[in-house]
């Protein structure tokens, strides 16, 4: 995701490669780092900080403490601190680098390896008015992204984190349909993915609703409402606001160690 960020932002002209300096614990990873985007690729994050004014910890949660810790002592007032790990709440960055920190929380989703990533963002409490342009334009280099309250994060994970592996299945969903209506696999699949495709741009560029939109494929008494039909005696639309809300009671879960959402008394 760093790497994809670090496209991102230099394709969209966020930054130029004179001015990213980046880490890493694998000396492998590092250079190809440095190879695919012409970074400074430092072996320590005390080297990174000291030459950075924006911070992003690109690191996996289990990691966080320790990156916290290493860089605590280096980490002012100037530096804009922007997290990528999923669960870890802005108050556990707060502590982990001390008081009055300008922080922020960002959730991308995996698209953004394509620059078709959509994102939620929140900032803490002691971050300047112009930071969230600073975090916005990083996150915006590679596709959408919301200002959200740090209370809907995991909303964000749940719905645009996880939702990619939903899109997935039905992909694939949509293309052993094809196969079983007699579609070789690749043109099948090639079909389906791009279907996916042009309709999400269509969603986003017309503006119009969803059900308008549906309602314009839809004739009356044709294959289209046929097979509309089959997917609401499936339970479609059920299943996917319950992988949704699964995967948000999940992200809480991972997010909170008694396991509990907030707000609710842990039952027994």
């Amino acid at each position: 995701m760093a790497t994809a960020l670090i496209r991102g932002m230099l394709r969209a002209g966020t930054t130029s490669p004179e001015f990213v300096f980046a880490s890493d614990p694998n000396g492998a990873a590092r250079s190809s780092l440095a190879a695919e985007t012409g970074a400074t690729v430092l072996e320590t994050n005390e080297a990174v900080v000291r030459q950075s004014e924006v911070i992003v910890l690109a690191v996996k949660p289990q990691s966080m403490a320790g990156v916290l810790k290493d860089i605590r002592e280096f980490v002012t007032e100037d530096h804009l601190i922007i997290s990528i790990a999923a669960g870890i709440s802005l108050a556990t960055i707060g502590t982990g680098l001390g008081p009055d920190r300008r922080l922020s929380r960002v959730m991308p989703n995996t698209p953004a390896l394509v620059g078709e990533g959509a994102s939620g963002f929140c900032l803490g409490a002691h971050a300047l008015p112009s930071d969230e342009a600073v975090v916005r334009s990083c996150v915006e280099a590679v596709g959408i992204a919301f200002s959200v309250p740090e209370s809907l994060i995991d909303a964000v994970t749940a719905l645009s984190g996880s939702g990619p592996a939903f899109v997935y299945m039905m992909i694939e969903a949509l293309s052993d349909g094809g196969v079983r209506v007699g579609l070789p696999r690749d043109v099948a699949t090639a079909l389906a993915a791009q279907t996916v495709l042009g309709s999400a741009r269509m969603v986003l560029e017309t503006g119009l609703h969803t059900g308008t939109l549906k309602d314009q494929v839809t004739s009356p008494g044709g294959t289209t409402i046929a097979g509309v039909h089959a997917l609401e005696r499936g339970g479609m639309r059920a299943a996917f606001i319950d992988a949704v809300e699964a995967a948000n009671r999940r992200a809480v879960e991972l997010a909170n160690p008694q396991g509990t959402m907030p707000g609710r008394e842990a039952k027994g």
